[in-house]
């Protein structure tokens, strides 16, 4: 499938423009869609503007509540329950981040536990959010079960990213990883463009190996089985069982510290998904000389830069580094959005009855495929 280059500004307008006329405020609508394009700046295309018309269907089935707000539920000097009601993900997310922050700022450490949410992109930028203000940020999240647990047939955890972000000279140290090999996002982007799954990502309803998106997304929704495996495989041989158990350390942070629903039961509501979150921040003065221990990180981080280069490569990068490139790169030049994504966002402007031409002068999307409708 092709795709079409569109500058920064183009789809930030749109997408502020679409989420107000999904019902959100100016501000909330710039939350939501700097979270997006953020991603989309990275290239994590999965969390990025393709996810707006699933959002928009989560309004429409009344699954995400466009009206409620954030409520801190219990707290201490050191943590904090939220209960989202059900609002959307990213005004959520950067809610109890910033109550982790200040938090941190007053005490050392910050830690929020968040229930009854919604998806709210990449678990990394919240994590940002905390290293921006000289802190060690942390963010997590469970979700609807698409993962494999080692031995079974069954999804029973979500992809359960977790992510943690440091201050670091030149480039800010910046990990964010899902539990399972891809994240559903990646089968939505596969499923698009009609490609067959590379090996080892995914099983069918029967546990076995599957390189079909359509049938193991549908397996999914329809709770039938199979899903995709955890990361480092379906078995112990490379380490599934350590991806099995990353993704039940962001179980406890989101779902069992809030109390709130757990990844096997999340999205099996009418009214609502039950995803839940986690954050934390944590100030380096706790250490002592919050500057000397940025320093003697980012030392550290020069040293992994510089050590000898396997066969072939001529480069060793830190996490952080390409998103820092990725970034600079996009808003200079452009982002690139697929057909499919495109069609879908027609659809959408059809739906809300907005002029897809006056973002997208001259672009005519392809005949759609056989696999992917975009119907609403």
């Amino acid at each position: 499938m092709a795709y079409v280059t569109w500058s920064f500004d183009t789809l930030d307008k749109f997408c502020n423009d679409a989420f107000k006329a999904f019902g959100f405020n100016e501000k909330e609508a710039n939350v939501i869609s700097d979270v997006l394009l953020t991603s989309d700046l990275y290239g994590i295309e999965s969390h990025g503007m393709q996810r707006m018309v699933r959002y928009h269907k989560g309004i429409a089935k009344g699954l995400i509540h466009v009206n409620e707000k954030p409520e801190v539920v219990f707290e201490t000097p050191v943590s904090a329950v939220v209960d989202g009601h059900s609002g959307m993900g990213q005004l959520i997310g950067v809610f109890a981040m910033e109550k982790a922050i200040e938090k941190a700022e007053k005490s050392g450490v910050g830690i929020v536990t968040v229930r009854n949410s919604n998806h709210y992109g990449i678990a990394g930028y919240y994590a940002q959010m905390a290293s921006r203000r000289g802190l060690v940020g942390f963010s997590c999240t469970n979700s609807e079960a698409i993962m494999v647990p080692t031995f079974s047939r069954k999804a029973m955890i979500g992809s359960n990213p977790i992510a943690v972000a440091a201050p670091a000279d030149p480039y800010p140290f910046f990990f964010d990883s899902s539990a399972t090999v891809v994240t559903r996002g990646k089968l939505e982007m596969y499923n698009k463009t009609g490609k067959p799954l590379p090996e080892g990502w995914a099983l069918d309803e029967n546990g076995a190996p599957c390189d079909s998106a359509p049938r193991v997304l549908a397996n999914i929704v329809g709770k039938k089985g199979g899903g995709i495996v955890p990361l480092g495989g379906s078995g112990e041989t490379l380490g599934g069982h350590k991806g099995y158990g990353w993704g039940m350390v962001a179980e406890i942070f989101s779902s069992i510290f809030s109390l709130g629903v757990t990844s096997d039961l999340c999205c099996t509501f009418s009214d609502k998904t039950g995803i839940c979150h986690g954050f934390a921040a944590i100030d380096p003065k706790i250490f002592g000389d919050a500057e000397q221990v940025k320093r003697h990180f980012s030392e550290y981080l020069q040293r992994l830069r510089d050590a000898p280069k396997a066969v072939g490569r001529d480069r060793i990068y830190t996490h952080g580094e390409k998103e820092v490139a990725a970034a600079a790169d996009r808003r200079a030049n452009g982002i690139q959005v697929n057909d499919g994504t495109m069609t879908e966002l027609l659809d959408l402007c059809k739906y809300l009855k907005i002029d897809f031409e006056s973002y997208f002068p001259g672009y005519a999307p392809p005949t759609k495929s056989a696999a992917f409708t975009g119907n609403y």
